[in-house]
């Protein structure tokens, strides 16, 4: 697959192109019924037929009927049952497709100039966050964009992980990336992990669920303690401690996504903005923004 770049924050942003109605329906949504999609969701959501169908305001019979497949749901009834799990934009494509019907949500390149408010709202959070480090990546972690201090973090690693698409996590765990260089390693690593848990949790992505297993092997040092909350700011953030050459830097992170999406890229893509947790990791990211 070829990767088209594009510009924001004065740093490439990388994007697949893609057919929007394949792209909108997951191969495997074409082979199940539809039942047994909503089913699964049910289930991943722990509720049971009775408690969907009162969140839907339907018979408990007919939500059985549906899963089994002795009823076909209307489009209005797919929707409502996909709100209900809440389940995400992209899989809600799917599950129209499973019930036969078009896929509702597009899935547009960032290029397109229908996101080009979109856009812009990412390249200004992401320039008016320097001289902190600030990035844009998609539902695998893959890096799209980020501001001007971000490469000053990355230096010395290794060439093959900041191939396109880089992918986030992997830079951040593998022993070659970043992981040497972060002190509590150990805390991190266990921080990343919750988050991805909780994604597979709610989205069932099998891309995540093979990545999870890949950064899993990666070799762990044995002072990696991941019961340890070290540097815990305030009782309330899990701190990012990143070794540099002037000193280790104490950062807190915050996750920034579209409020109202409709599309199903803007839905999947969030922003990950870091904050300094001391006066001295303040004055080293304003001193790496300067060079």
């Amino acid at each position: 697959m070829t990767w088209e770049v594009m510009e924001a924050a004065g740093r490439p942003l990388y994007h697949a192109p893609m057919d929007i109605a394949l792209a909108a329906a997951a191969p495997a949504s074409q082979l199940r019924p539809f039942g047994e999609h909503l089913r699964d969701w049910r289930q991943r959501r722990r509720m049971s037929q009775m408690d969907l169908a009162h969140e839907a305001e339907i018979s408990t019979r007919h939500l059985s009927f549906v899963e089994t497949g002795r009823s076909a749901p209307s489009r209005e009834m797919v929707l409502r049952l996909a709100e209900r799990l809440e389940v995400p934009l992209r899989e809600r494509n799917a599950l129209l497709v499973a019930a036969g019907y078009a896929p509702m949500y597009r899935e547009r390149p960032l290029d397109d100039p229908a996101l080009a408010a979109a856009r812009d709202a990412v390249q200004l959070i992401l320039r008016s966050h320097e001289p902190y480090p600030a990035l844009a990546i998609d539902r695998h972690w893959n890096l799209l964009a980020h501001n001007a201090v971000v490469p000053h973090l990355l230096a010395g690693v290794d060439a093959s992980l900041l191939q396109a698409p880089a992918n986030v996590l992997r830079l951040s765990l593998h022993p070659d990336g970043l992981a040497p260089r972060i002190a509590n390693l150990g805390q991190w690593r266990h921080h990343l992990f919750e988050r991805l848990r909780q994604q597979i949790q709610a989205t069932g992505d099998r891309t995540l669920q093979a990545l999870e297993q890949e950064l899993r092997g990666y070799p762990v040092p044995e002072d990696a303690d991941e019961t340890r909350l070290e540097g815990e700011v305030l009782g309330i953030a899990v701190p990012l401690r990143f070794r540099t050459e002037g000193g280790v830097l104490n950062l807190i992170s915050t996750t920034t996504i579209f409020g109202t999406p409709v599309d199903v890229t803007l839905q999947e893509l969030a922003l990950e903005t870091f904050f300094p947790a001391d006066p001295f990791t303040a004055e080293q990211l304003r001193g790496f923004a300067a060079r």
